[in-house]
């Protein structure tokens, strides 16, 4: 039996059965070709392919034998990385308290099915920039591949908590991507807007003035474009699938019409008012509340993320007085998506709002042209321009656009406290990495030294 495991015709077919398998799953014929590469290496041996090894030498070199297994390390790991599953650390509060900053966890690519890169020559292990540099790009552009995503488990369902790649980071400002790119462009827009009407100027579009803002930042400052899985990674939770609609009223989600399914620790942010004494640091401590959550707004006033489960807990201190949570009123405008005053959203209230289905048709017209015109280019790649008589999408006049792609609605469990779609929108399928699986290790930065260690989260599932 041993002989037989040694047998090159066996580590032949058994070489070319596993890549047979990795090809139809791929969906990539062109691999194909790589069948004579595999034959070459197990049975004619004609093309020294370990070029650095000596060929016909059996007792390789202490260095050429580490060479050999930092070079089989690194391939396996990749493949693991970009076909399997992936390391991913919580780098801000916005999905406490169901995930906390310093959890370290496996996202699975195999959950929706793993993407193929659309940048494949890149650095091992870094993800878009070089490791020791700020800005030095880790990746070559000189081969993209289109998106295409190969099986999987199943799909995205609602309430999965998703790990996925920016949507607004398609442009960035190097050395300031908090808040995106996106953001300055619309402020800067808006000022310059509001310096012409200070100076009694004839005022531009909305959208003149927005490129009055490309051209200000990018003769200043270096502006960058990154492809989609070069782009951020992300981590929040899926409410909206494609053709759900959502409105939240008073910080309540409800999808189709039905309150979203209770969230344990979800969090909202409350006022708490004492008697005029501090709360004692220690008691908070004991609550779990962070240090960098604890904002206090004067002597007897402070500011927190909460749970349901602490307000009722601080309600039992003696020096509280009250505790009122924050609400963005009905009518009070945000900000938030899709930045027009014709929507006076923001983050508690907002809505009804339809997500973009593959293959559905949508009406466009000037109203409803800012929920859509994102999706159309920047996801879909239209050109798309407004005129007096109309919206042309590719040079033709259009009333209507069917799309390409399915859309998801991402928010983060800390509602108040999220970066999430209600400050960019929809998440296209293209940009989904995975499903967070489990916590494998949890470091509270507040703690020195073991203390540190959240030994309750090792090994814990995500819901």
């Amino acid at each position: 039996m041993k002989e037989f495991l040694k047998n090159k015709w066996f580590k032949y077919a058994l070489a070319t059965f596993t890549y047979l398998l990795m090809m139809i799953w791929i969906g990539n014929f062109w691999l194909v070709l790589g069948l004579p590469i595999i034959f070459d290496v197990y049975i004619s041996k004609k093309v020294h392919w370990a070029f650095w090894k000596k060929r016909g030498v059996k007792k390789q070199g202490f260095i050429v034998e580490w060479v050999d297994a930092l070079i089989f390390a690194v391939v396996a790991a990749t493949l693991i990385r970009m076909f399997f599953i992936e390391a991913y650390t919580i780098p801000t509060s916005s999905m406490e308290k169901s995930m906390l900053v310093g959890d370290y966890l496996f996202v699975s690519k195999l959950a929706y099915g793993p993407k193929v890169p659309n940048t494949p020559l890149s650095f091992p292990f870094a993800h878009h920039t070089m490791p020791g540099t700020k800005s030095t790009k880790s990746y070559s552009e000189l081969i993209q591949c289109p998106y295409h995503r190969l099986a999987g488990f199943g799909n995205v369902e609602r309430n999965d908590v998703v790990v996925f790649n920016f949507p607004a980071g398609d442009t960035i400002w190097v050395g300031h991507e908090n808040p995106d790119y996106h953001s300055y462009i619309r402020r800067y827009g808006q000022e310059f807007k509001a310096d012409d009407m200070s100076k009694g100027r004839l005022l531009q579009s909305d959208q003149a003035y927005k490129n009055m803002a490309r051209k200000f930042m990018k003769q200043r400052y270096d502006i960058r474009s990154r492809p989609v899985d070069k782009r951020e990674n992300y981590i929040k939770r899926c409410v909206g699938l494609p053709g759900d609609t959502l409105i939240s009223k008073d910080g309540q989600l409800f999808v189709n019409g039905k309150a979203q399914a209770t969230i344990e620790d979800m969090q909202y942010n409350y006022i708490i008012k004492t008697n005029g004494t501090s709360i004692n640091p220690r008691k908070l401590d004991e609550l779990g509340i962070a240090l960098v959550d604890r904002g206090k707004r004067n002597s007897s006033e402070y500011e927190m993320p909460l749970t349901s489960e602490k307000v009722e807990a601080l309600k039992k201190f003696n020096n509280v007085v009250s505790i009122t949570r924050v609400l963005y009123p009905v009518g009070m405008y945000e900000e938030v998506f899709p930045f027009s005053r014709d929507y006076v959203w923001n983050r508690d209230n907002f809505g009804p709002l339809v997500i973009p289905k593959k293959g559905v048709t949508v009406t466009l017209n000037k109203k409803t042209l800012p929920l859509y015109e994102r999706a159309i280019t920047a996801y879909e790649g239209n050109k798309l321009n407004v005129k007096a008589d109309g919206i042309y999408i590719n040079g033709k006049l259009s009333n209507s656009y069917t799309f390409k792609m399915d859309y998801y609605w991402m928010m983060g469990d800390n509602r108040h406290m999220s970066a999430d779609s209600r400050y960019w929108g929809y998440v296209p399928e293209d940009h989904i990495v995975g499903k967070a699986s489990f916590v494998w290790l949890s470091l509270d930065k507040d703690k020195s030294f073991l203390s540190k260690i959240r030994w309750n989260r090792i090994l814990k599932g995500i819901e």
